[in-house]
């Protein structure tokens, strides 16, 4: 083993041979030797290796197993010398290599260490982003779970921070090919990132990209499949996906087939929905997807038949009153609930589909069931109005802070649900009934509206639906109307598509088993 002195001779002959460096093997090979050596000699040869490692083709793999040694050292400080080396011994058909290298080197819990790590991936990704992109997706579909986590998560964080001279069309296409691979067998949180990966890509920006991206979620969620409501990861698979998919819908992007299994196969089992997210309202959490897709559904094969089982869902929602005893009080029968949140989601979808189908209700229904419904809907209504003057009242001349404790938060929610179920039914009182109101769904952030839709949506407080729709004599609303409690949840206003709770367990759960793969070190 090379001492010191003899490594810093060597070192002189190979630095002071310039271009001819290759013809002094033997100071190289003494060199290598110096990863045998001491705390001192190793540190040295860390650096020497790489300095050298172009001249000696010969000696490449006997140079990259020395360094690799040293990456694997006990000592922090050798190992971080190594790491950040590495880079330099990307050359040619060594880069996949040292690229799969690092990426394993990614399971490191030194912080200092695993950021050495990535930044070293980044500039091999600077040198040949496809090349080193085989090192991380080797990992991926064969390496360690630590190994394949991390090397995800660098994807999913990194790859925006690239420019576009590295991130060429040719490296997103490589990307595409290598994430459908991975996701033939991913975790539901794994599928979650690649859809971030995935949607991030600029060739995947366009109509036919995002296209391409609901067809892999529509693949992922398996819509062919007998849908089973009391088998939670069969439940928490398809709202995965389905949110993952939302964003992408548009007027050119339609969601038709996911709004179509809602339609037919969730709707009717919506009572008996399992989730393992403890403290989540399932099936809100479901209205609320099936809501934001229907504006963007396209042309339905079932479209009669799946607006009569969207209709019946809402049936359930909009109670008939109470009947009356012959003074006029109720006659011992409780009120019933209302509830808001439910309705909004569902008249929503309902006024959306309806507008594909404008004559559903007065062609497609019989009077009696017409009949039923107006008397629904005027119920429903004028208990919205109770409320909505309380709501109103209650947040009169509060403004900044005073809106932003969590009771206020509850109820501008509360008034944005009820307004807009209110904006829904006059449309529905129309006759014939009309599909032509905007209102903008009480979780999504409001879009800017144009003067004629402002107004519709501000003149809430005093409008009820046409007096032609009465039924029976008038009451005073509320003789009828008890607020409800506890409809609102803190929770209301605050939906995302981001995963919460996940699957259950690790792969081998819910989204097939990838079983063990670990290798162990396979440099």
């Amino acid at each position: 083993m090379p001492t010191v002195e003899e490594l810093y001779r060597n070192y002189g002959i190979l630095a002071d041979a310039t271009e001819t460096a290759g013809q002094h093997k033997d100071a190289y090979q003494a060199i290598l030797d110096g990863v045998k050596g001491g705390a001192k000699e190793k540190r040295l040869a860390a650096q020497f290796i790489p300095k050298f490692f172009k001249h000696f083709p010969e000696l490449a793999d006997s140079a990259i197993n020395a360094q690799l040694d040293l990456c694997e050292d006990e000592d922090v400080s050798i190992r971080r010398q190594a790491i950040k080396e590495l880079p330099q011994f990307a050359t040619g058909d060594n880069l996949p290599r040292v690229a799969d290298i690092l990426t394993q080197l990614l399971q490191s819990d030194d912080s200092a260490e695993f950021n050495l790590v990535n930044n070293a991936l980044l500039s091999i990704f600077k040198m040949d982003a496809k090349g080193t992109l085989g090192g991380l997706f080797s990992q991926i579909l064969q390496g360690e779970d630590i190994v394949r986590e991390r090397a995800i998560k660098f994807l999913s964080t990194k790859l925006k921070t690239l420019p576009e001279e590295v991130m060429t069309k040719e490296v997103e296409e490589f990307i595409l090919t290598e994430s459908k691979k991975v996701l033939e067998d991913v975790t539901g949180e794994e599928f979650v990132l690649f859809m971030k990966i995935l949607s991030g890509l600029k060739s995947l920006q366009t109509v036919s990209g995002r296209q391409q991206l609901v067809e892999l979620v529509a693949e992922q969620a398996d819509l062919e499949q007998t849908f089973n409501p009391s088998d939670p990861d069969c439940v928490d698979r398809l709202l995965q996906c389905t949110r993952q998919a939302v964003p992408l819908f548009s007027k050119n992007v339609h969601s038709t087939k996911f709004v179509t299994y809602f339609c037919e196969h969730v709707l009717p089992n919506l009572s008996s929905l399992t989730t393992p997210v403890e403290g989540l309202d399932i099936q809100l959490e479901v209205l609320k997807l099936l809501a934001e897709m229907s504006s963007f559904c396209g042309d339905m094969e079932k479209l009669e038949s799946n607006l009569k089982k969207l209709f019946d869902k809402l049936l359930e929602y909009m109670p008939l009153p109470p009947e009356e005893a012959e003074n006029g009080e109720n006659a011992g029968n409780e009120e019933p609930k209302l509830q808001f949140s439910y309705v909004e989601c569902l008249l929503y979808s309902f006024h959306q589909l309806g507008r594909k189908l404008p004559d559903f209700l007065t062609a497609k229904l019989n009077a009696e069931k017409l009949k039923d419904f107006k008397i629904r809907l005027q119920y429903f209504a004028r208990g919205l109005q109770v409320y909505i003057r309380q709501l109103r009242l209650a947040l009169q001349g509060k403004t900044g802070e005073a809106l932003k404790t969590e009771e206020n938060k509850i109820k501008v929610v509360a008034l944005k649900i009820t307004n807009n179920i209110n904006v829904l039914i006059k449309d529905l009182f129309h006759i014939p009934p009309s599909y032509k109101s905007t209102v903008t769904l009480s979780w999504k952030p409001v879009q800017k509206a144009d003067a004629s839709q402002k107004r519709a949506s501000e003149d809430t407080t005093s409008s009820s639906p046409p007096k032609k729709a009465s039924a029976g004599p008038k009451r005073d609303a509320r003789q009828i109307y008890n607020p409800p409690s506890g409809k609102y949840s803190s929770n209301l206003g605050s939906f995302s598509y981001e995963q919460r709770g996940g699957f259950r367990g690790g792969r081998g759960r819910g989204w097939g088993g990838r079983g063990n793969r670990s290798r162990g070190r396979i440099y």
